[in-house]
């Protein structure tokens, strides 16, 4: 029997993540052959994710230039995936989440009349500019879809509010699995001059586009309001690449004794550094989703999230991007215990850790294989 041919397609580090677990059970499936592709949206964030799941790339279209902008992204994706589609068709394309390589990859997919199955499908904040491009990528990539792998109850509802074609299917998360893989390995998380014991360790994540500019100010006076007013805490703060976040929050908090910018950490590092860190702040999505399943209270840097559920079971709470309020709910969970072990110990909607081995079920059942 001629083995149904997969292709997995991914350009950033979050993609990498949360598809590792998809990739692995697929390729450990006899019944299809699995192929991985990249853009190269990311290069080396998504190297490091690679080799810690120990996944090889079966093409790279290497996409990546300095000060790319979304057009960039799209087009080169969009005619690297046409010549690869063109020379080999896949019978089914997967793609993750809301990034420009998602949308790409479904777009040309669409163009060559290759089905889609959309992993995270149904994330909805219903302002298409915030988060920005994500909630139009998301949603544009709803209408082509063949196969949508909701993550959480609400996002089967959106899906279904708005009227998407193809099969929706509850899977639960695929960030759980990677998480909780990870996680059992205890990995450790050494960053110079960062004491865990000696400071309640608040880690920072900040890169979306929406916090470009004046809101990456105010979130940085929040930080420094928090570690004035507390004297034992001190700030993790992993910066992204893009030198549009980078430079200026090294021009704001580069000197300060408490704050420790580093590179990015790879995966197994960050999963260390959530395990001992006392809280999160953040504008990262998958963050939202794992430090819940670690115990650990998120405070979201957004105006908005597409992961309302995180809010709802009492994970995560929204903060915004102004300085008064970072600092008053900070301050809060760190002079209030019970406020704090209220959220830290509020149940993670997002998932069991199996979401991987039902969507293989699921692509298995559509594509007409015996299991």
């Amino acid at each position: 029997m001629t083995k149904k041919q997969i292709y997995i397609i991914l350009g950033t580090r979050p993609e990498a993540i949360k598809l590792a677990p998809v990739i692995q059970v697929f390729q450990n499936s006899s019944t299809i052959d699995t192929q991985v592709i990249l853009t190269g949206q990311h290069r080396e964030m998504v190297e490091q994710v690679m080799q810690l799941f120990n996944l090889k790339a079966h093409h790279d279209l290497e996409i990546m230039q300095p000060k790319q902008s979304l057009s960039d992204i799209t087009c080169r994706s969009l005619r690297g995936l046409e010549a690869l589609f063109q020379q080999n068709q896949p019978d089914l394309v997967l793609v993750q989440g809301d990034t420009t390589t998602a949308f790409a990859a479904t777009l040309a997919a669409f163009y060559q009349k290759i089905p889609v199955g959309h992993v995270e499908a149904g994330l909805r904040t219903d302002d298409l500019f915030n988060p920005y491009p994500e909630e139009a990528n998301r949603r544009l990539i709803s209408q082509l879809t063949q196969l949508h792998f909701a993550p959480t109850p609400l996002a089967v509802e959106n899906l279904e509010r708005s009227g998407v074609l193809g099969e929706i299917h509850l899977t639960g998360n695929t960030v759980i699995d990677a998480l909780l893989t990870v996680a059992a390995s205890e990995p450790a998380c050494h960053i110079p001059g960062v004491e865990w014991g000696k400071y309640r360790v608040l880690l920072a994540t900040v890169h979306r586009r929406e916090n470009w500019g004046e809101p990456l100010h105010d979130i940085a006076q929040g930080f420094l309001q928090i570690l004035d007013k507390f004297p034992d805490t001190a700030l993790l703060l992993p910066l992204h690449r893009n030198p549009t976040v980078r430079e200026p929050l090294q021009a704001l908090l580069g000197h300060h004794p408490r704050i420790f910018l580093t590179e990015p950490l790879d995966y197994a590092e960050l999963v260390g550094a959530i395990m001992r860190a006392h809280l999160l702040l953040t504008d990262s999505g998958g963050l939202q989703e794992e430090a819940p399943s670690l115990g650990k209270p998120v405070l979201v840097l957004r105006e908005t999230t597409e992961r309302p559920e995180a809010v709802t079971a009492g994970t995560a709470k929204l903060v915004g991007t102004q300085p008064e309020g970072i600092f008053s709910t900070t301050a809060q969970l760190l002079s209030d215990s019970t406020a704090y072990e209220v959220m830290a110990n509020a149940i993670n909607p997002f998932g069991d850790g199996h979401a991987a081995k039902r969507i293989l079920q699921i692509a298995q059942s559509y594509l007409g294989i015996s299991l």
